[in-house]
């Protein structure tokens, strides 16, 4: 997958999607990031993401994760977001790439 360049994020309702892409942005200087907020997809089995900001799709290219294996990337995304998970955040679905 070639890399797309980085977006700025947009306005959301979503708090925890804006600080979710702002913790990854300062800790991966990522080329590209999208953080998509997946939660009205579980609204129907749980009723915490009926509200919205508990289940994400992260994906990010970053160099940060050369030489890492995907079990390190997403070890370091979820250390990344410690805070965020333990506030609310139900589930992360992730796409970390070099490029």
């Amino acid at each position: 997958m070639k890399a797309k360049p980085f977006r700025e994020p947009q306005s959301r309702s979503s708090e925890p999607a804006e600080l979710i892409e702002k913790i990854l942005q300062e800790k991966f200087e990522p080329q590209y990031l999208h953080v998509i907020d997946d939660s009205s997809k579980h609204a129907g089995h749980n009723l915490e993401a009926q509200k919205g900001g508990t289940h994400f799709t992260i994906e990010i290219v970053s160099k940060v994760f050369e030489g890492k294996s995907l079990l390190e990337r997403h070890r370091m995304i979820y250390t990344a977001l410690e805070g965020p998970l333990a506030n609310g955040v139900h589930a992360l679905a992730i796409k970390a790439k070099v490029n």
